[in-house]
């Protein structure tokens, strides 16, 4: 069973949008803070972007004004709007729940991660 999978990544132009989505299983979706994360090429993975069930939002300052995180609760789905992209934006993207991933840590579940590769 797929608990995770994220999609709508690809090869973009600096300046130009991209729009993730991220599809979780309700076990990891409902009631759960939902997280955003990117690993770039030979670094850690980060936390980008978070919502909460009722949709408040926090954004790592580096994509604070051009990304924009939604979910919509009836679909278990979470969304990155991603604007005005820069090839630092250029990573691996990942979701997951902040419960999950805090609970079990390295035994947590992961999707496939959907590449965003940014041009200049």
């Amino acid at each position: 069973q797929v608990q995770l999978s994220e999609s709508g990544g690809g090869l973009v132009q600096a300046g130009g949008s991209l729009r993730l989505s991220c599809t979780a299983s309700g076990t990891i979706f409902r009631g759960n803070v939902m997280v955003w994360y990117r690993q770039p090429p030979g670094a850690q993975r980060d936390v980008v972007a978070t919502i909460t069930p009722v949709g408040s939002t926090n954004y790592a300052d580096s994509v604070k004004g051009r990304f924009t995180v939604t979910r919509d609760n009836s679909k278990n789905t979470m969304y990155l709007q991603m604007d005005s992209l820069k090839p630092e934006d250029t990573a691996v993207y990942y979701c997951n729940s902040w419960a999950t991933v805090r609970t079990l840590g390295n035994r947590a579940p992961w999707g496939q991660g959907t590449q965003v590769t940014v041009s200049s």
